[in-house]
């Protein structure tokens, strides 16, 4: 770890350049950040750990003179600060590359890519190294309930990091997971997505290639048999020992959530987390930590005593025999598996589903066709179709009156509350604020 000095972040409110900043505060760096909406709660966060803030992205804050700026991925060309930086010829750096370079460079790092649950398994696979006193460092785009913060460092040789597969920043397009090196990585599944700067699915294989290609001969790659791309990614070349899981050939887990490893009993996973999706999760988290040296008995141990991310399947409250979840999934594949999660746990108890398309692959459309079959075991569906460039109505069609859909949040919020009675649960699903329509929703409830 280099010695010490003075970053200065742009784009510094966001989950994981925040993060980049919580874990060089700790380890010694004096941070500053500017960003363009500066306001709680990552900047509350970011304040409470001595972290100096500035709203904008003025060029005055060249005076502050760090030894490098840190480039988040929403800064683009044409940015006042950014421009002048070039201009001037100074120091800048990506913030996964920096990471890479500074903090990451004699460290052991465990890496959890994929399209779906890199945040859970991530989570999961910290939690399963803090069990077994480990005491790793991890950066992870949510905030594991075990941990209750997002990001540290340790003196600990592990490091656990949720390994994004979206560009890096302007001027570096590769996959942001290019840069961390991890000895162990996690492939836990791949579906097209991020529409807005992949062409199609061949294009993230060939990015999830290039992470392939740097992990190490004595390394490990954990990966999800079930998944056609993720055979083909590797395919492409492989030189890293390859451990499979979802298959009775690797890691494996059965209805009464017994463990198999190659055919051979590992014991019996207990907890209360829903869905098939969690149970492949946590096979590739225990896959994962076994590389590192904890017992799969101690992995199972610890994944009793997980208790998940927020927004991820969280209950925001209830209110007249009324369930209300929140949950991240924005992705088709996501819904579907989050719905059948929930439907797994009511039984006949009907489900509400009121989902708001924000990503920037829903915005485009591009998987419009996917959301009715995406929704089939929801009972009634709410839609927000404010700032959509498609037609929600039209794509939702084939569920018949038994979606609703429309651009006004209050009249949207009237509706489910019409609808909603007690024995009901309503899954919100978005990944973003949604115009704080869960404690609406809990007031208009509580009426």
């Amino acid at each position: 770890m280099r010695k010490p000095g003075h970053i200065h972040i742009l784009g510094i409110c966001g989950t994981f350049m925040g993060g980049i900043a919580a874990i060089a505060k700790q380890a010694g760096y004096r941070v500053t950040g500017c960003d363009a909406n500066v306001y709680p709660p990552m900047s509350t966060q970011l304040e409470a750990q001595g972290i100096e803030l500035i709203e904008g992205f003025g060029v005055e804050q060249l005076a502050l003179n760090p030894d490098v700026f840190v480039i988040g991925n929403v800064v683009t060309r044409g940015n006042p600060l950014m421009e002048e930086i070039l201009n001037r010829n100074l120091a800048y750096a990506s913030g996964p590359q920096w990471l890479s370079d500074t903090l990451l460079r004699d460290k052991w790092v465990l890496g959890v890519a994929g399209t779906h649950g890199k945040t859970t398994t991530s989570s999961m696979l910290a939690w399963i190294l803090e069990y077994a006193g480990l005491n790793p460092g991890f950066l992870i785009g949510g905030v594991p309930e075990n941990f209750a913060i997002s990001a540290r460092i340790t003196e600990s040789p592990f490091f656990v990091i949720e390994a994004d597969e979206y560009d890096t920043a302007f001027f570096d397009k590769r996959s942001k997971f290019v840069h961390y090196h991890p000895r162990t990585v996690i492939l836990n599944n791949l579906e097209f997505d991020h529409a807005d700067i992949f062409a199609d699915l061949n294009a993230i294989e060939t990015q999830f290639h290039h992470l392939v290609r740097t992990v190490p001969g004595n390394g490990l790659i954990v990966s999800n048999a079930r998944e056609a791309s993720l055979e083909r990614v590797r395919q492409r070349g492989c030189w890293t020992p390859v451990e499979t899981f979802g298959n009775d050939a690797g890691w494996n887990i059965d209805a009464a959530n017994n463990v198999t490893l190659n055919g051979a009993s590992q014991g019996t996973l207990a907890w209360d987390l829903l869905g098939e999706h969690n149970r492949m999760n946590a096979l590739a988290a225990l896959a994962a930590a076994r590389h590192v040296g904890v017992p799969v008995t101690l992995g199972l141990e610890a994944l009793g005593l997980f208790k998940n991310v927020k927004r991820r399947m969280e209950v925001k409250g209830c209110v007249n025999g009324i369930t209300v979840y929140d949950d991240f999934a924005h992705h088709p594949t996501a819904i579907d598996t989050t719905v059948a999660g929930l439907r797994g746990k009511v039984g006949q108890a009907r489900i509400l589903a009121v989902l708001e398309p924000r990503s920037n692959t829903m915005k485009l459309g591009v998987m419009k066709a996917a959301l009715p079959a995406s929704l089939k075991q929801a009972d009634k569906v709410f839609c927000y179709s404010g700032n959509l460039g498609w037609d929600a109505s039209a794509a939702l069609a084939p569920l018949g009156n038994k979606a609703i859909v429309t651009d006004d949040l209050n009249e949207l919020i009237t509706a489910i509350a019409a609808e909603a009675k007690s024995g009901d649960s309503i899954l919100v699903m978005s990944n973003g604020g949604f115009g704080g329509i869960h404690d609406k929703l809990l007031k208009k409830l509580a009426l």
